[in-house]
């Protein structure tokens, strides 16, 4: 691995996940040389416990963080608002691993869905079109399954409950994928042995992440600076208003500074925006590119519940894949059925100790008891939908609260706009005639889990005014300045975001190979 001198400027990538792992082998990849600044440790799959709370201790993003807002979260979970992780690759290696793509009219939503009350749509300033030929590369690097030949998964128990109930009430769209786990051997990984352990780590590699693929490939250039425990506090920046250094923690509280020529923020939704408010001066009194005033505002996290079915013989959802498979018919806008924009059923399977704790958080008694003691007989599905970016949804500093450094914690305010409630309605109503139509006993409707998908917060606009990034996620205000990650999205779409966050990447790292280049960064 390469060792950089904190006096000499470079790229600094902030995060190691999907955006940032994917930035830094494309761009060492190019030739160009990266620090990553990882605020998490070095957790190799070896090191996965695959144990459902040990490995959530050991792997999720712990570092105090209030909720505030009528989302159900802020009850159930008020110092949990996020499900992801801090290690190097991130949440990459937590995600169950879907790869649909956007569609053509969700990257249109204001044209497409016209006025909401009380959302704050905007187009994005690229198209499907332009997006394209980034989403086969991203597909192709991740191996998603049923893409590019790629064969399919195949089929557990929990999906053939799903298919055969999706058949029955008419459905035509589903599949056991797409999804960036391996059937058969590929690029160097393993097929999959269908352990189903996903959110607690992948321990053979199977399952794509940034761990896996990009990050070793770019330490093989000998270009990439790797540093784990290095938690990024501050952007400084010079009297022009160009970022020139990285000012970070590392595992003891040491405070060092990286000096820059470009940064790339790479945090996710909550850190991301949390940095540039952290990173306020003379300059920008508001936080850093954020003249606008929307850094940290149209804070998604799509529309989600998950739909547990009770049937008189056993299942065995936990058998396979997490998410081995979905029906993509509802993924339409459609606005005869009540709500503009659409969404997914995609299967989702939780260990006992997990269900116990999400399935209806708080609970207890005999209805708790019996949904428990049906957890063989159980079959399990989670709704992912558009849900509609407001600006009162936002990540703030919550200076009455600090971390373990004394610096301010994010705090996530999030209300369900009136579009999130009738498509979550709906969605659970189409979840029990798919199960209903093969025989349930019976359905339980679960209330959504910590924001797995963090989104919004830094978006891409055609008008600096608008957002906080344009087209190539580059600042409006800061030319030096990009951000990485699921902060970009103009909305959120249906589709889960983990491939278009990497597509995204490989396309803003060609943009700053040829910028680079030229001699415009």
């Amino acid at each position: 691995m390469a060792q950089i001198s904190h006096d000499e400027a470079s790229v600094v990538i902030i995060g190691s996940g999907a955006g940032g792992g994917t930035l830094a082998y494309e761009l060492t990849k190019a030739g160009v040389p990266v620090v990553v600044l990882e605020a998490g440790p070095y957790l190799r799959n070896e090191d996965y416990m695959n144990l459902e709370w040990e490995a959530f201790n050991q792997m999720a993003w712990l570092d105090p963080r209030t909720t505030s807002g009528s989302w159900r979260i802020a009850t159930d979970f008020p110092n949990l608002p996020a499900w992801i992780v801090k290690a190097v690759g991130g949440t990459t290696t937590h995600w169950s691993g879907a790869t649909p793509r956007f569609k053509a009219h969700e990257f249109r939503a204001r044209s497409t869905y016209g006025r909401v009350e009380g959302a704050n749509l905007l187009n994005w300033p690229i198209t499907l079109e332009e997006l394209a030929p980034y989403y086969d590369k991203a597909e192709q690097s991740m191996g998603s399954t049923h893409r590019h030949g790629r064969p399919p998964l195949p089929a557990n128990n929990n999906y053939k409950v799903l298919a055969a109930g999706a058949e029955k009430v008419g459905y035509k769209h589903y599949a056991t994928g797409p999804y960036a786990t391996n059937a058969e051997p590929y690029d160097g990984r393993p097929a999959t042995v269908q352990d189903g352990f996903n959110f607690q780590g992948d321990k053979q590699g199977s399952k794509w992440s940034t761990l896996v693929r990009e990050l070793p490939r770019a330490e093989e250039t000998g270009l990439m600076d790797l540093r784990a425990q290095s938690q990024a506090v501050q952007i400084t920046h010079g009297k022009d208003g160009h970022v020139d250094a990285v000012i970070y923690l590392d595992a003891e509280g040491n405070l060092h500074k990286q000096s820059a020529k470009v940064v790339c923020v790479a945090g996710n939704s909550i850190e991301t925006p949390r940095l540039l408010l952290m990173s306020a001066s003379s300059l920008f009194p508001d936080g850093l590119a954020n003249s606008s005033g929307q850094v940290g505002r149209n804070y998604m996290r799509h529309t989600t519940g998950s739909v547990y079915a009770r049937f008189e013989k056993d299942v065995r959802m936990y058998r396979g894949e997490t998410m081995s498979g979905l029906i993509a018919d509802e993924a339409r806008h459609d606005p005869s059925r009540g709500f503009v924009g659409g969404y997914y059923m995609q299967m989702i399977s939780l260990g006992p100790a997990f269900l116990a704790s999400f399935i209806e958080p708080g609970a207890w008694g005999k209805e708790f008891t019996e949904l428990m003691d049906a957890y063989a007989r159980t079959a399990g599905l989670w709704i992912v939908g558009e849900d509609m970016p407001q600006e009162t949804n936002r990540v703030t500093l919550n200076s009455t609260v600090q971390d373990r450094h004394g610096l301010p914690v994010p705090d996530v305010h999030f209300d369900d706009h009136a579009n999130d409630v009738a498509m979550r309605a709906h969605a659970y109503a189409a979840a029990d005639s798919v199960y209903g139509a093969v025989g349930a006993l019976g359905t339980h409707h679960t209330p959504p889990y910590p924001s797995t998908h963090n989104l919004g917060t830094s978006r891409m606009s055609e008008r600096p005014e608008d957002g906080v990034t344009d087209k190539w996620g580059r600042a409006h205000d800061v030319p030096n300045l990009f951000v990485s990650d699921g902060s970009l999205f103009t909305t959120g779409a249906a589709a889960n975001p983990t491939l278009t966050i990497v597509a995204l990447a490989i396309r803003q790292a060609e943009f700053l190979v040829e910028q680079l280049k030229t001699g415009a960064l």
